[in-house]
């Protein structure tokens, strides 16, 4: 049975058939249409940000904790462009999303009429795909078809653009569902011979090592579980990038922590001396790699990846496996059969002393001062029985969230790796709670990049979310200060974080509750007032203004060539240190 209906109405009844359940927006003058749909509609819930670019961030942080495709809805011109580097951000880090945006009448495009923009222009660099719909008969195929290819093969944001005459006109639209050509179809399972070829390489390997990486998280709960079946067969130590935190247990005796810029010693130096490398859906990203020449250069690389486009683009790899992270260790295991694990003792025994060096330890200082590095372990220690949330923003405090707080199951860590988005963390917890109401979802922040998004305080408020915000607060750009300390003399330009709110008041003025923890005395009492509070919180958590976050691998060095706490003297570089920057 079809009828004729508005673009905008075809528009809200395709997101209600993908089982959309909210809408991440900010109305505006080309998307009112829709919104005027939106009135009357109590299927889809829609979620008013105080910008687009919290729209956006919310969206990745509710697609990323429940594997759901994030929605957002943005007017044209200043509501797309506010929006795009939510959208990179999805798209460097492989998150669902679909993106509506409004657009001026398709009379008006190309004029520089009031408030357009070339979104298709814009956001061609960093969609997966998008669309400018000029037709509202196209509009349902367009939206299942967006849908889709946000969702399959390697996540990413689809935008859609939608003139707002298109948003009013009308067409046929009915309940079967839309005809269109097949156009996408990735690749899920590996080829036998590929199978039977890792599996040799795998068996006859001393010193095996898994690379994991964020891959393994978007191919759903099975892969994690997958990995650590196959794990278990072989032995193989296991490793990972910032983005595959949680896929494999952090308690396990196999981890080695996360490997890269500011991953332990253990695990850069094994995949520096491994024999062969299951790379698992990661990317051999630059913050892994550091000087390609250097990188692991005698191994056997296998890599295991669904984006065809990823393999040999960094690395050369000796066995492309092109397919889903959770099909292929699916196919892995079944090769596997009956073998038995090779045996590992020697492997285990360099690695143990790799982990003698205990590259996470850090200096206690002296008196009351809180080190970073502990708030975040008595953090953990006093929410771990609540299997939380965590979402960070971006510099040092996340940094030490990932090394010091440990993840055991997938989906939650939610951080901004491949576009190191300051102002993401709080956003995207709030997009975290909607789709996890019951959860406990806490935002490990700093307190400058805080400020980027601090305006969606309100949205917590207006929707009663009770996310958590723990504010490591050093007064500095904590990063930025880190690198001009060692590579630029200590010339600390711009980098102090001056005329700082108040953040207690600050949270009471939004109906928040607000906490400050001064010193070591105050610490656990402050987490558990915050853990007690069954409302929005933030934590203003005084820490050392000049802690480093180590272990480091200077920018150009090679993997190996860490520094360590020991390695600095008194803030500066002993001569060895200086020369790996």
């Amino acid at each position: 049975m079809t009828q004729e209906r508005s673009g905008a109405s075809i528009l809200v009844e395709s997101l209600v058939r993908q089982g959309v359940e909210f809408v991440f927006g900010y109305p505006g003058g080309a998307v009112l249409p829709i919104y005027d749909e939106l009135f009357s509609d109590q299927r889809i819930r829609h979620i008013l940000v105080r910008h687009e670019a919290g729209a956006a961030h919310a969206a990745e942080g509710y697609a990323r904790s429940t594997g759901k495709p994030g929605v957002v809805l943005v007017t044209s011109g200043p509501g797309a462009t506010n929006a795009v580097t939510g959208i990179a951000d999805a798209f460097l880090d492989s998150i669902p999303m679909v993106v509506i945006t409004g657009q001026v009448a398709t009379n008006l495009i190309g004029s520089d009429a009031f408030q357009e923009a070339d979104t298709i222009g814009i956001t061609r660099h960093c969609t997966k795909h998008n669309y400018l719909v000029r037709d509202p008969s196209e509009l349902a195929a367009t939206i299942d078809e967006a849908f889709e290819i946000a969702t399959t093969g390697r996540p990413g944001p689809v935008l859609i653009d939608i003139p707002k005459n298109v948003q009013v006109a009308t067409a046929q639209f009915g309940d079967a569902k839309p005809q269109r050509p097949q156009r996408y179809n990735p690749r899920l399972a590996a080829d036998a011979d590929e199978i039977a070829r890792a599996i040799e390489l795998i068996a006859n390997a001393k010193a095996p090592i898994l690379y994991t990486g964020g891959g393994i998280i978007n191919s759903g709960p099975r892969a994690s579980e997958l990995l650590r079946q196959f794990q278990a067969l072989t032995g193989a130590p296991v490793t990972s990038t910032l983005m595959g935190l949680g896929a494999f247990p952090s308690d396990h005796s196999a981890w080695l922590g996360m490997l890269g810029m500011h991953g332990t010693y253990e695990s850069n130096m094994a995949m520096n001396r491994c024999d062969v490398m299951i790379n698992i859906g990661a990317r051999f990203d630059d913050r892994v790699t550091g000087r390609l020449d250097a990188f692991s250069p005698d191994s056997t690389k296998i890599h295991i990846d669904i984006d065809r486009s990823s393999i040999n683009k960094t690395v050369p790899v000796d066995l492309p496996i092109i397919g889903d992270c959770a099909t292929v260790l699916e196919q892995l295991i079944a090769a596997w059969g009956q073998r038995s694990a090779t045996d590992l003792t020697e492997w285990k025994a360099r690695i143990d002393g790799w982990r003698a060096r205990d590259s996470l330890a850090y200096p206690r200082r002296s008196g009351d001062l809180i080190m970073p590095q502990f708030a975040v372990e008595r953090l953990y220690d006093l929410t771990r029985a609540r299997n939380p949330i965590i979402t960070t923003e971006v510099g040092q405090h996340q940094m030490w969230a990932a090394q010091y707080f440990g993840f055991d199951t997938p989906n939650k860590w939610l951080t901004s790796g491949g576009l190191g988005t300051m102002g993401y963390g709080m956003p995207a917890a709030i997009g975290a709670q909607l789709g996890n109401p019951d959860a406990l979802v806490v935002d490990i922040a700093g307190e400058a990049s805080i400020q980027m998004n601090i305006q969606e305080m309100g949205t917590a408020s207006q929707y009663r979310l009770p996310i958590k915000v723990f504010i490591l607060n050093n007064e500095y750009m904590g990063m930025v200060r880190q690198w001009q300390e060692l590579t630029y003399e200590s010339r600390y330009s711009n980098s102090y974080s001056d005329s700082l709110p108040d953040f207690v008041k600050m949270a009471e003025a939004y109906g928040w509750k607000g906490i400050r923890i001064h010193d070591e005395s105050e610490l656990d009492a402050g987490i558990q007032a915050m853990l007690d509070h069954d409302g929005p919180v933030m934590v203003d958590c005084l820490v050392s203004k000049e802690a480093n976050c180590f272990p480091m691998i200077p920018s150009g060095a090679a993997h190996t060539d860490m520094l360590l706490y020991g390695d600095v003297h008194a803030g500066t570089m002993d001569d060895e240190a200086k020369a790996l920057v």
